[in-house]
Order: C-alpha cells, then sequence, then structure tokens
C-alpha cells in the first residue's frame, strides 16, 4: 500500500472569542502543572497541532525544557525512517513508519512520505550516519552533514569539509552528543574522520554512538574480518580499542549495532547468526551472547541470507532487515524465544535503501 504524504501545518494562535452561552459547557480549568504533565506524554504529530489552542501551550511546546521532558517520558514511540532513489529519475523518497516499542505491529498503511530539506534538483547522494534523541543525521555527497528531526520537520545544514581530499584518503562520519550535566543541555556533535587504506579500516561505517562516543569496527587490511573497535570519546576527544568478544567463528561478516542503549555485534556465519551485547560499556568481560538465529526458515535454500537487526523491543523481539533473494528484502519480526518469524506488512523493499530507527521528539538540531 502507498504511503500517505502528510504536510505539518501548525495553524493559528488564537483562542475562540466566542462569548459562553447558557448552552456552552464550561471545563473546568486545570493547574498548568497537570497540563504540562498530559502534554509530555502525547504523541509529536498531536503536539504540533495542539500549538494553535492558545499562545500558553504553543509557549509550552516550543520550550526546549519541555523537549528535554518529553523526550524522558515517551520513550516508546519509535519510527523506521526508509529512504532510496527512484530507478529513472534518481529523486530521493523518503517514507517513515511509526511503531511502538512495546508492539511489534508494523502496517504499509501507516507508512507517510515526507518531504526531504534538501532540494534533490542536483541529484545528491545522501547516507544515514545515524540518530540521537529523534535527530538524524545524513551524509551528503561525502562533503558535508545535514541533521534533521522528521517529527517536526526542522533541519539545520552544517558547513562543507574544508580539508583536500588526498589519494587513497577517505572518511567515515559519526553522529552523538555530550551531555552537560550542570546545565542539563546536550551539545550535538558530527565527526568526520579520515583514514588510508593502508592503515586501520573501519569495515562498518559510518561509527556507532553509545555512551558519549563513536564507534567502528576496525581491521588492519581490507575485507579482513575485524579486530579491534576503535572508540572516540566525544568529550574529551580521546580513544581507546576495545576487543571484540570471542564468539569462535571463522569467515564472518560482523556488524557494530546498539541495542538497549548497549554496545552490540552482529556476527554473520553461513548456518546461523549471534548477536553479542556489552552490558558495561568498556568492560570487555560484560560481553554476553543475547540469542542466535538459525537460518532453518530458509527451508533448503542455498543462499546466503542478507541479515540486519535494526531494533530490539522491550520483549526482546528483534526487528530485522532480512534479504533471501536478490534486489529484495523485507522487515521481519524474529522471537528468540521460539525461533519464529514473522514478517511485517513492509515487503519488497529495494536493497539500495537506507534506513534508521529514531525515536519520535521535539528536539530541535538548530539550538
Amino acid at each position: 500500500m502507498a504511503p500517505s504524504s502528510e504536510n505539518d501545518d501548525d495553524g493559528n494562535d488564537a483562542v475562540s472569542s466566542d462569548p459562553i452561552t447558557e448552552e456552552t459547557t464550561v471545563i473546568p480549568s486545570l493547574p498548568f502543572e497537570i497540563v504540562e504533565e498530559i502534554l509530555s506524554k502525547l504523541p509529536v504529530k498531536f503536539l504540533m497541532q495542539l500549538k494553535s489552542v492558545c499562545k500558553s501551550w504553543k509557549s509550552l511546546i516550543s520550550n526546549p525544557k519541555f523537549a528535554k521532558k518529553h523526550l524522558r517520558v515517551s520513550t516508546t514511540r519509535h519510527h523506521v525512517l526508509i529512504t532510496y532513489t527512484t530507478n529513472i529519475s534518481r529523486e530521493l523518497v523518503v517514507v517513515d513508519y511509526p511503531f511502538s516499542s512495546v508492539s511489534t505491529e508494523l502496517t504499509a498503511a501507516a507508512g507517510r512520505q515526507l518531504d526531504f530539506p534538501l532540494s534533490n534538483g542536483n541529484r545528491f547522494k545522501s547516507y544515514i550516519v545515524g540518530s540521537c534523541h529523534g535527530i538524524i543525521c545524513f551524509e551528503i555527497d561525502h562533503n558535508f552533514a545535514l541533521l534533521w528531526n522528521p517529527s517536526i520537520r526542522k533541519f539545520m545544514k552544517l558547513p562543507s569539509l574544508e580539508n583536500k581530499k588526498q589519494e587513497r584518503c577517505y572518511t567515515s562520519y559519526g553522529f552523538g552528543y555530550v551531555y552537560d550535566h550542570f546545565n542539563d543541555n546536550y551539545s550535538y556533535k558530527v565527526v568526520a574522520v579520515d583514514y588510508y587504506d593502508d592503515e586501520g579500516i573501519p569495515l562498518d561505517r559510518p561509527g556507532r554512538f553509545v555512551s558519549g562516543t563513536v564507534n567502528w569496527l576496525v581491521s588492519n587490511v581490507w575485507h579482513a574480518s575485524p579486530s579491534v573497535i576503535i572508540s572516540l570519546d566525544l568529550d574529551t576527544e580521546s580513544y581507546q580499542e576495545i576487543m571484540l568478544p570471542d564468539h569462535g567463528l571463522k569467515y564472518v561478516v560482523t556488524t557494530l549495532v546498539v541495542f538497549k542503549d548497549c554496545l552490540s555485534i552482529f556476527v554473520v556465519s553461513e548456518t546461523f547468526s549471534d548477536l553479542w551485547l556489552m552490558d558495561e560499556f568498556g568492560n570487555t568481560e560484560s560481553w554476553a551472547k543475547l540469542f542466535l538465529i538459525s537460518y532453518s526458515f530458509m527451508g533448503d535454500s542455498r543462499c546466503f541470507p542478507y541479515i540486519k537487526p535494526l531494533f530490539l523491543f522491550e520483549d526482546d523481539q528483534v526487528l530485522l532487515e532480512c534479504n533471501i533473494e536478490h534486489f529484495s528484502s523485507e522487515l521481519a519480526i524474529y522471537n528468540p524465544r521460539d525461533g519464529s518469524f514473522k514478517t511485517t506488512e513492509i515487503q519488497n523493499i529495494n536493497r539500495s535503501i537506507d534506513h534508521e530507527v529514531y525515536q519520535e521528539s521535539l528536539i530541535t538540531p538548530c539550538s
């Protein structure tokens, strides 16, 4: 089913000035603190509409402190953002699917096609770097970054990179934030790391953000299994190495992911995949295997499947991008308790897509 298109419209601030008649029901006023508490639990879509109720509500919903409270309270509302380019015009298409972390229901009918902040007349190449607090970072044409909050339709284009690229030099991006406990404030940062193919090579670009750090899987040579995780602290701008868990497998494909705010790796072998989670960041003794995915659901197929974990629900079921046939994939739900797969309505996805799971929020990238 084709996704619907939705435009954001705050509407007017004015409250109706019609006089109260005898037939009008007078609603008792609530203390402002209770109103704030109720509003902080509502979806962003409703809050954007409620800005037009009165000036005090618009002022509250637009307040950065309220945005941070809403972020802390509304933790179950997530979205899958999918981007791809059309085959003929090469236009960038952005589709957004909402879902809840406490429910495994994803429907194609709920999808909305969004307008990307930049005009695609120049046919630029875009890659999703990552997301924090509802803000998604895009790398544009390997030259500059764009921060966009699709929930509130606000964005900020960052300056282009000024450093000249040398031969055999590549760039890997990372996106995260530093929290100022004293001022209760977040500073969002985009890092661009240059590397050469005769040095340590990030195999899993871009970097993954967790616990104030951006992390890359690194190998010493091209097309080899990763040997270590390189972690960049965004506050101190210092690096450390983190050893991988001893999964005991050879000839594997390894992907760095973040589940439940923990650094994790997904190890894909010929017959099954493992998800390992680091329960305490930086402590290699806390690596533990969370679950195993067997390929028995493929039956007699001899194809090597493409599986990428996207999100871990609160009941430990997993949202996966799965690809068995060439050039097409689908989103599925894997239950590690009984080994079952459940396909969602989001299917026949072009393999050239990019996607990101993000939490909806009122946080503006312009702050």
